[in-house]
């Protein structure tokens, strides 16, 4: 009987061996899981390649939102300070330069990826205000009942810098809100000033124009790789892709034009 079972006991054993190189030779499927915290500047382009990012890399992708800057607990800082967990930041240039000094993110790793300037939008079919010029722009807002924008980067700047400079931080202080653009869509505020990325995938408004030059702020949205991380490949893999070329149509598509030509 024993000499019946042995080439049956052969056979099955290169069965295996067989089966063994096929897989073998398969190649390997990642099991990298990034976990991403964007700001919203550059979001509707990152949603837009994410996923063909996610098929050609086979990597997983996980994200959460957070502000650039602010003294909000959900600003991406802040969530770092805490202990958050993250692979990759995404948000404004200020903001990854805030981070970066906290030593918060691994040296070398930050890349910018797109700029886009400021604009100005109203309620869809809402009249469209003069900003033409410095001083158009000026009265437009001493005009207006009410002004949103974020209480991030943009906020920032519109509020220390840019509405001293203008002599009228008093007047927009009484009827400025950091809901953003959301409130005009909504019929909430009457304009709003937010970068032309944030603005464009909002349904419910009309984009009146970018800031002249004299009062103007170009945004640059940066990415790094968060000290700590164990996915440091695959985070900077999917850096690379929304450098490049691959992410460029639809980084023009919302308003930016990409770092790297």
């Amino acid at each position: 009987m024993h000499e019946h079972r042995r080439p049956a006991g052969r056979h099955a054993l290169m069965r295996l061996v067989a089966l063994l190189a096929v897989v073998l030779a398969w190649p390997a499927v990642s099991t990298a899981q990034v976990k991403v915290i964007i700001s919203g500047g550059f979001s509707a382009a990152y949603q837009e390649v994410l996923p063909e990012f996610e098929r050609t890399a086979g990597i997983t992708v996980t994200t959460t939102r957070g502000q650039s800057l602010g003294d909000s607990p959900n600003s991406i800082g802040a969530q770092l300070r805490r202990g958050v967990a993250a692979d990759v930041v995404i948000l404004s240039r200020e903001g990854l330069d805030e981070i970066i000094a906290e030593g918060r993110v691994l040296s070398g790793s930050d890349t910018d990826l797109a700029r886009t300037p400021l604009g100005m939008a109203v309620r869809r079919g809402a009249p469209q205000p003069d900003i033409s010029t410095v001083d158009a722009f000026r009265q437009t807002l001493l005009r207006a009942r009410s002004v949103t924008f974020t209480s991030s980067t943009s906020g920032v700047y519109l509020m220390t810098v840019l509405f001293p400079r203008l002599g009228i931080a008093d007047e927009m202080s009484k009827k400025s809100t950091t809901t953003g653009v959301a409130a005009v869509a909504k019929g909430d505020a009457e304009i709003a000033i937010q970068p032309v990325s944030e603005l464009l995938p909002v349904t419910g408004i009309d984009v009146a124009g970018i800031l002249p030059a004299e009062a103007q702020k170009i945004n640059t949205y940066a990415a790094a790789v968060v000290r700590g991380s164990m996915e440091v490949d695959a985070s900077r893999r999917l850096i690379a892709f929304l450098a490049s070329g691959a992410a460029s149509a639809a980084v023009r598509r919302y308003g930016m034009e990409p770092s790297r030509p």
